[in-house]
């Protein structure tokens, strides 16, 4: 079979399928979490000395003695049993983005040779992965390989439920035997407990008496496109690479903005409500769905959860999506940007922090310039992204969020905060040394009788932004979509932590000094707003008035690729910055730097060796099969003594001919491995390796556009996005 019959066979066996069908759903109420051994399931079956120790670990984070850890293993293993579980796995957070687990039966055999079930304390609490066989940043070696995974009972265990049976999953820690964190998951805790110590001490001096736990919590918007995997497996470079390394675009494309929050397509539709109902029965409270702008992207959003939670669960959404695409016959594509010329997918972290007896510190109320506790969180959040705006931007830092980072849907790659006119406003009259009563939004009236009038938000949103505050939280909206949360929020937390620990300082020094708590409070801001004003930013992201501005006016840093952003993780600053709080120590610190930069690498020389390869035997044999029916039409015309322009045949042979001298460069260019340094080695793919790739590309994509279709072997863009 052709390249070619391959494409139509696709598309045929695409447009002649049938949908999947789905059985009938169960309420919201019967599914809820019901593979989920939650708080309420430990209720049911511990004992109350038992289930208050486990309550008060989950709440506060309190320790838990093994005698508990025995009776709660016991009771997982019963309720993981009756569910049909015949394993256990615990699941873990490499630093890859991905996720990691090793499977283990309940099974063990007697003296007798009987086989029974057993599952203790012990072995909840501990397991042992190889941590040479991760990325670890040389903080484990063949020689030295020894790593351990530890139950975090903070995250309820699940059952996952797959076509070959059950597996009772149980989200852990991972680390080195040394101890080092090798995981995302430990850095997250870390910076949590960070977060709440600093916190603690700014709302003690506040006068606060009852102060329960602090937590931060998340609520990710997902992005995805969703490709028939018909189509997928006609292209090396989205099996092997997630995005298509060629593709001229399409007559159509997303120009008419037709695709954005339109009808959803019956199949799609099927597929989100399966993904769903799965995602319900896991406790993921999925709350929205939609049609994003690209053709054939779509989004879905969860209700936000305590951080810690709700990174794991991100990292189970992506894992069940994938799954329940592939039993609808489709591929969900995660990458940042797998068709040029469209809009890229994005992960957008909506963050705040509270607790139970103070709420939402993040809330500004309806009279802000007098919520104290707000502006000091507002503040500090300022003061945070200013300092550590290049951290930010390293831990979104990926080969494929490059090619998103500062496009049409996507901020740009200098960190800069957005609070909207009011909140702006507030701080701008601290700076100025006044205070002024703010208003809200004002009534939305249409003028039209059958429209209730509402209250209008008291700002707009700054969608270029890309750490924009949005009510009552920022949105850390540069996370790419393929990317875990856990290294935003950590970042995020942790410069929390350093400013609330530098507020609380202030505020001591002041009020010891004889200063009533309100001025204290603005002396304070007033402070945070001449050092750091600079990063507060309401106008348009993408204007290059905005980039000159930003880096030669107010001393921000455009951070374009990843080779220019991931050596912040060895700026001083950031070292002191996750030694000082606990979160990171310089050789955790130093290992991410490797393991991510080694990533990088890895997914270049990756997509690079796929343009050789697609280039070399698939597109250029095309064009030369083409040339040849060229040539046959032009001695056919001339036998008969017809005219024939030969212009599209020089046109596709010079094509050709240039895209194989720029493979052969390409070549050459991996070929090149003595570096002095990481950096070296980052910049040289940044610069070098990726231009050659798009050089290649140019002239596949010309080809695309002058081939005959009969002959092109490779599934368009038109194809893929609008077939389904």
């Amino acid at each position: 079979m052709s390249g070619n019959d391959v494409r139509v066979s696709a598309i045929s066996a695409i447009t002649n399928s049938t949908p999947y069908a789905t059985e009938q759903t169960e309420p919201l109420s019967k599914i809820w979490a019901c593979d989920v051994f939650n708080l309420a399931k430990m209720e049911e079956c511990l004992s109350k000395n038992a289930f208050k120790a486990i309550k008060n670990t989950v709440k506060t984070g309190a320790p838990l003695d093994s005698a508990t850890a025995d009776i709660v293993a016991a009771a997982m293993k019963d309720w993981a049993m009756s569910k049909g579980a015949k394993f256990f796995s615990h699941i873990f957070y490499p630093m890859t983005n991905a996720t990691a687990e090793k499977h283990d039966g309940f099974i063990i055999t007697n003296s007798d040779g009987n086989a029974i079930t057993e599952f203790t304390g012990s072995l909840l609490i501990k397991g042992e992965p190889d941590g040479s066989s991760f990325p670890n940043g040389s903080l484990r070696m063949t020689n030295a390989a020894r790593g351990y995974t530890a139950w975090d009972p903070t995250s309820p265990a699940y059952i996952m439920n797959t076509a070959n049976g059950a597996t009772l999953m149980i989200p852990s820690v991972f680390m080195s035997w040394t101890g080092e964190a090798l995981d995302k998951k430990i850095p997250l805790l870390r910076s949590n407990s960070a977060m709440n110590e600093a916190a603690q001490k700014v709302l003690s001096l506040m006068g606060e008496e009852e102060i329960a736990p602090l937590n931060s919590s998340c609520g990710a918007e997902q992005e995805y496109f969703l490709v028939d995997e018909a189509f997928v497996n006609a292209r090396p470079d989205l099996l092997l690479a997630g995005r298509t390394l060629f593709g001229a675009p399409p007559a159509k494309g997303q120009q008419f903005d037709d695709h954005y929050f339109g009808a959803i397509p019956e199949r799609v539709q099927v597929f989100m409500q399966d993904f769903e109902d799965q995602l319900y029965r896991l406790g993921i409270p999925a709350k929205t769905h939609h049609n994003e702008v690209a053709p054939g992207q779509f989004e879905i959003a969860p209700y936000y959860e305590a951080a810690n939670v709700a990174a794991d669960h991100q990292q189970l959404l992506m894992t069940v999506m994938k799954a329940t695409a592939k039993k609808h016959g489709l591929v969900a594509l995660l990458h940042e940007k797998p068709f040029a010329g469209v809009n890229g997918s994005g992960k957008h972290v909506n963050w705040s922090v509270g607790n139970s007896t103070q709420g939402n510190l993040l809330d500004p109320g309806n009279t802000p310039e007098k919520n104290l506790n707000f502006l000091l969180f507002c503040g500090a959040v300022v003061r945070g992204v200013h300092l550590y705006g290049p951290l930010l931007r390293a831990v979104i830092a990926s080969a494929a969020n490059d090619h998103r980072l500062g496009a049409n849907e996507a901020p740009p790659a200098i960190l800069s905060v957005y609070l909207g006119d009011q909140l702006e406003g507030v701080f701008k009259d601290i700076l100025a040394g006044k205070i002024n009563a703010t208003t809200c939004g004002g009534l939305m009236d249409l003028g039209l009788s059958q429209i209730l009038p509402f209250n209008r938000d008291p700002g707009d949103r700054n969608r270029t932004s890309p750490f924009a505050f949005t009510g009552n939280r920022f949105e850390f909206r540069a996370v790419g979509s393929s990317q875990s949360v856990s290294g935003p929020l950590v970042a995020m937390n942790t410069m929390l932590a350093d400013s609330l620990n530098w507020i609380a300082a202030q505020l001591e020094t002041s009020l010891s000094k004889g200063a009533d708590q309100s001025t204290a409070v603005f002396e304070v801001l007033k402070t945070i707003m001449e050092d750091h004003g600079n990063v507060i930013f309401g106008g348009d992201g993408y204007s290059s008035e905005w980039h000159k501005a930003a880096v030669e006016e107010r001393g921000l840093k455009n951070l374009p690729t990843t080779a220019d952003a991931l050596p912040a993780f060895l700026d001083e600053s950031v070292k002191n910055l996750f030694d000082s709080t606990g979160v990171l120590s310089p050789v955790e610190l130093a290992s991410r730097y490797e393991v991510y930069s080694e990533q990088y690498i890895l997914s270049i020389e990756v997509e690079a060796k796929l343009v050789i390869d697609m280039a070399t035997t698939s597109i250029y044999p095309a064009a030369m099969s083409y040339l040849a029916e060229l040539g046959t039409a032009a001695s056919a015309a001339a036998t008969f003594g017809a005219p024939f322009n030969n212009d599209l045949a020089i046109q596709v042979a010079s094509d050709a001919n240039q895209m194989m001298s720029s493979v052969s460069a390409l070549k050459d260019a991996i070929a090149q491995h003595d570096f002095d340094s990481t950096e070296d080695h980052l910049n040289y793919c940044a610069n070098t390796i990726i231009t050659l790739m798009n050089e290649v590309r140019s002239y596949a994509d010309s080809l695309e556009q002058r081939v005959a279709d009969s002959a092109w072997p490779l599934p368009k863009y038109a194809e893929m996005m609008f077939i389904k």
